[in-house]
């Protein structure tokens, strides 16, 4: 039995994210996530207008009379939530922790999918597979894979990206869209990531905190390492260690960045204090432009 506040919480995002994607993100979803692309359907008789181009041969020389093929959209696609489940999520300093608002941003564009009748899946991982929950179509199965998100507990406290890259290439054999959603601080990915952005439609969702960029200058503090339970008395009053610890932290941004432009893999950058709405619009938006172009 699903204990009754793990019910009523996911059915609070539910709610709260219901006029989001009834009125902004599901119509900017479905224009931009299109199906697989054009399947047959049946043959019929040519009638004037029709695209000439478009005549079934075969079957115009079996009957004697014109006949042109008819197609649809495949709308049915894959949609895979790779969600990163490390210790570094369990942070933040202004509205919320890293790690809810990774799953409230997934149930938002899980419950599009579903909208535009897509299957949803996700991978939960550490430095480690967690949990794989196989693609399916349905609003209960949705609402399966938000609580997994949401109250799912890891067995590790590490990351691992490449790790679960190569999983989903693995288990995932039809190109599907991928949201990895994950703070990035990890070892090298950039093989798998190359890889995954081939085979599927990958975009990365980095969520971060204001915090992690500026550390108070309140003098001896004593840190903990979030995934690897080190522990260092540290002098955040010293300039020098003010200077190295943002530069540290520009480096790693510039090369998650510059990773992210090398394989052409769209990237979503989300903060804690501000609404992720606006990116993911921002997104979609930048999307829609440049299928125009």
């Amino acid at each position: 039995m699903i204990p009754k506040e793990i019910l009523q919480a996911v059915k609070a995002i539910e709610i709260r994210t219901r006029l989001l994607v009834n009125d902004v993100i599901a119509g900017e979803y479905g224009s931009v996530f299109k199906g697989r692309g054009m399947e047959f359907a049946e043959v019929r008789e040519y009638v004037p207008g029709d695209d000439v181009r478009s005549i079934d041969w075969n079957v115009t020389a079996r009957t004697g009379v014109p006949h042109v093929k008819k197609f649809v959209e495949e709308r049915d696609q894959t949609v895979m939530f790779l969600v990163d489940a490390s210790h570094s999520l369990d942070f933040g300093t202004v509205r919320r922790m890293k790690g809810e608002i990774a799953a409230e941003l997934a149930a938002v564009l899980a419950f599009s999918a579903i909208r535009n009748n897509d299957k949803v899946g996700a991978i939960i991982f550490t430095d480690e597979i967690e949990l794989f929950i196989p693609p399916k179509k349905g609003k209960k199965h949705v609402l399966r894979v938000i609580r997994e998100m949401l109250y799912f507990e890891p067995k590790s406290r590490g990351t691992n990206v490449g790790a679960a890259l190569e999983y989903l290439s693995r288990v995932v054999r039809r190109k599907a869209v991928v949201f990895l959603i994950s703070d990035f601080v990890a070892p090298d990915y950039s093989m798998p990531l190359r890889v995954a952005n081939k085979r599927h439609d990958l975009i990365a969702i980095t969520i971060t905190d204001p915090a992690e960029d500026e550390i108070p200058p309140v003098g001896l503090v004593h840190l903990v390492d979030a995934e690897t339970a080190e522990e260092r008395l540290v002098d955040v009053a010293d300039p020098n260690t003010q200077e190295s610890f943002r530069r540290r932290r520009r480096e790693a941004a510039g090369r998650r960045q510059r990773l992210f432009r090398k394989y052409r893999v769209d990237s979503i950058d989300v903060g804690t204090e501000r609404p992720y709405t606006e990116a993911l619009i921002s997104f979609f938006r930048r999307r829609e432009r440049e299928r125009a172009t």
